[in-house]
């Protein structure tokens, strides 16, 4: 546990920030040709597993152009078995690979744990590569590098391939099998990988084929001191049946092993999808629980002219220690063979001269064995077989007539979509136009049904996450995610989206989306001293509700703003500020000075807070007795107004 704390810590990636964009966190796998860290996207907040590619390939101009070309490829590949591709960038020469992030184990952790695996479980887990891998061959992609390692089985069980097109961006550099060398994991290549480098969709099925056998055995078929020595075995012996290690395996189990791992590229399934429906075949007589299927095996094995382990070949290549424990499961480069062909003996050996008569009757026995092997084979092959015609772009009702004239039935056994044959024609048969089919065979038809293409659903007012999970259920994903104000939606839901509500769109589509921050906080400003017109108005402006109550104030005139709630921080359009007014001072009472003399009149009033004017009576006796007042006493008048006295 310490070694990988102090590696978290050395790692010189973790904790930086690729590209502006990706955090790199904790150091998920090491390979041979890259690092995977689980990382964060910033830009749109999830946690994605970051692809590091190894010092150096980055200086490398033309492996940088290739690397970038297979991942918008692979990004391409739009499938639930495939580990989505989202970015691929380049940080200063630091290539890297954003992807789906799938939090689980992988195969090899199954083998490891598990093995030897059922026929049924082992088939179960083969289903989904090999779907994902029929998607990228319809996609004209070849991986390479097919392995435990890169078979990623999620929390919940589903199964996704990992890793599409990096060994081909590898393998186009100057370190490639055009100079000698080929980048590929030993223990599940191709033999036409290690001969001449080429790879199509029938070297994916060998590797296929290879799982399998661990799958079944918790073996690999071949093993070896070194990787060279693996490699060549890949070249020169066959895969033996994984039923000599498991002899409970069926038959045509075995077949189905043997048959994925022809060393003759040209004997095994044509691409993913043929080995597919294979398997199915397979599964449904191991549901049956059939021991042996004579017919079923018959279809599955290898033609007789398959050739087989190479009299010249040390077979101490092929034994060894099962877990190969010299050999790590990484991506490794291992010299390509340009010497003999396969099957050649380097030299050839001359016969000694005596003992020729005993010679000739073996050569003559052999003959005669050659004789009737041959013509059984006529019989039981050639005669029994035809060729499958070539039905694609036809209306299955066409293709029916087409196949009687060959003496076979169909059977319409699947649809699927497709953007090269219109809907309602047949994309693909099984066996495959050219194939061998048993006469009076029956031919499964997958129909077309046209373009795949989703209609967008109403994503508007859901909470974000609902929303992206909407879109993972019809195979679009969620693109940009601008977060703006709303006075309608609340925080954290759909304010708008795009492309726009029932918009038909091809799958992997980006959906980008606007997402309410809430209401627009709105600063309060301070009002008070203003009159309550101007205080209002200003209120009012910033979208506020203007409440009002009146009284009176000894300081603050009449008419102006005392006091305001709330008078500091923020509120949001439509909320009320309350205002307080003022009326003036307080009223008082006018005090009686009726019958008073002048002078305790203007005093009496003076200390009430009134003020005094003096009048005369037209018919004055100069007593200066106050006569009358205005205002009256125990009226109510405000501090400050006049109080007219008339004296005799």
């Amino acid at each position: 546990m310490t070694d990988d704390v102090d590696t978290q810590v050395s790692d010189r990636l973790v904790g930086r920030v690729l590209d502006g964009r990706y955090r790199v966190g904790a150091r998920v796998a090491k390979g041979g040709m890259a690092t995977v860290y689980k990382a964060l996207d910033m830009r749109l907040d999830r946690v994605v597993a970051l692809k590091v590619m190894h010092d150096g390939l980055g200086d490398d101009a033309q492996f940088a152009r290739r690397f970038v070309a297979e991942a918008r490829a692979a990004a391409r590949l739009s499938h639930p078995n495939v580990v989505a591709v989202f970015d691929q960038g380049d940080d200063n020469g630091t290539l890297f690979l954003a992807m789906e992030y799938v939090p689980g184990r992988t195969l090899r952790d199954v083998i490891r744990q598990q093995a030897p695996l059922s026929p049924a479980r082992a088939l179960d887990l083969l289903a989904p590569i090999l779907s994902a891998l029929s998607a990228a061959h319809d996609a004209g992609i070849v991986h390479r590098d097919i392995k435990p390692e890169n078979v990623l089985i999620s929390d919940n069980g589903a199964v996704k391939v990992a890793d599409f097109g990096l060994a081909r961006a590898v393998s186009a550099t100057g370190n490639t099998a055009t100079q000698g060398l080929l980048m590929g994991t030993v223990s599940y290549l191709a033999p036409e990988l290690v001969t001449d480098g080429s790879a199509d969709a029938r070297s994916d099925v060998y590797s296929s084929g290879i799982l399998l056998y661990e799958m079944l055995t918790g073996n690999k078929p071949h093993s070896g001191d070194t990787p060279i020595q693996v490699a060549y075995a890949h070249v020169h012996a066959d895969v033996p049946a994984p039923s000599l290690e498991q002899p409970t395996i069926p038959p045509y189990v075995d077949a189905l092993v043997q048959r994925a791992t022809a060393r003759d590229r040209d004997l095994r399934p044509a691409d993913a999808r043929v080995l597919s429906r294979q398997v199915h075949r397979v599964r449904s007589a191991l549901e049956e629980g059939l021991p042996d299927d004579p017919e079923l095996t018959g279809d599955l094995t290898v033609p007789i002219q398959q050739i087989r382990q190479d009299s010249g070949y040390d077979d101490g290549y092929t034994r060894g220690d099962p877990e190969d424990a010299v050999l790590r499961h990484d991506t490794i480069v291992v010299p390509v063979e340009h010497g003999r062909p396969t099957g050649a003996p380097a030299t050839r050996v001359q016969a000694p001269p005596q003992r020729r008569g005993r010679g000739l009757v073996a050569l003559i026995l052999v003959l005669a064995a050659a004789i009737g092997v041959g013509t059984a084979a006529w019989y039981y092959g050639i005669h029994r077989y035809t060729t499958t015609p070539s039905l694609v772009k036809m209306v299955p009702a066409d293709a029916t007539a087409e196949a009687e004239k060959a003496g076979l039935r169909t059977n319409l056994a699947n649809q699927d979509f497709s953007e090269d044959v219109p809907k309602g024609q047949v994309m693909a048969t099984d066996p495959s136009a050219g194939d061998r089919i048993r006469k009076n065979g029956e031919i499964n038809l997958t129909v077309s049904k046209g373009p795949e293409r989703y209609r967008v659903p109403q994503l508007a007012g859901l909470e974000l996450e609902a929303a992206k999970r909407a879109l993972d259920s019809i195979k679009l994903i969620t693109g940009q995610i601008n977060e703006q104000y709303s006075e309608t939606v609340p925080a954290g839901r759909v304010i708008a989206f795009s492309p726009k509500f029932d918009a038909v769109v091809k799958p992997g589509t980006a959906v980008n989306f606007a997402v309410s921050k809430g209401k627009k906080p709105i600063a309060v400003p301070d009002v008070t001293g203003k009159t309550y017109r101007q205080a209002r108005e200003a209120l009012r402006n910033l979208g506020f509700v203007v409440g009002r109550t009146d009284q009176y104030d000894e300081k603050i005139a009449e008419g102006k703003v005392i006091s305001q709630t709330p008078n500091t921080g923020t509120l949001f359009a439509k909320d009320k500020v309350q205002l307080v007014v003022s009326k003036g001072p307080a009223l008082r009472e006018v005090p009686n000075v009726k019958r008073k003399t002048l002078d305790e009149a203007q005093q009496i009033l003076t200390e009430a807070g009134f003020k005094v004017r003096v009048e005369k009576a037209p018919f004055n006796l100069g007593l200066n007795i106050v006569a009358a007042q205005n205002p009256g006493s125990g009226k109510m008048a405000q501090p400050g107004t006049t109080v007219v006295v008339t004296v005799l």
